[in-house]
């Protein structure tokens, strides 16, 4: 098993930070049948001020690219992600088209 810590932004809106967590409350199921399905066995999201940070738990053979193409052929999911996107905002070091951004790890006890 790996895991994998990443970075996001929200929109700095208070309605819009709550509208966001309310998603959040009930995702639809086809996007955690598609969570699952790309072999991340848990994944959980926390939220300071408008920075977003996600840990996942991955299989072994999980791969990122992978799971692009499932989401890039999965209408579900792409609406799901239109609808985030509204949110969201892209971290100022992110890559064109880059959402949430692999963080680095830096210190393990």
């Amino acid at each position: 098993m790996k895991r994998y810590c990443l970075a996001l932004d929200l929109i700095n809106d208070p309605e819009y930070i709550a509208a966001y967590e309310r998603y959040h409350e009930s995702v639809w199921p086809a996007i955690l049948n598609s969570i699952r399905g790309a072999g991340i066995l848990d994944m959980e999201i926390y939220r300071t001020g408008n920075r977003l940070f996600m840990i996942m738990e991955v299989e072994d053979d999980f791969s990122f690219e992978a799971k692009a193409e499932m989401d890039a052929t999965n209408s579900k999911v792409q609406e799901w992600e239109d609808l985030m996107w509204q949110y969201q905002r892209a971290l100022p070091w992110a890559k064109p088209g880059e959402k949430w951004v692999l963080m680095d790890r830096i210190f393990k006890l």
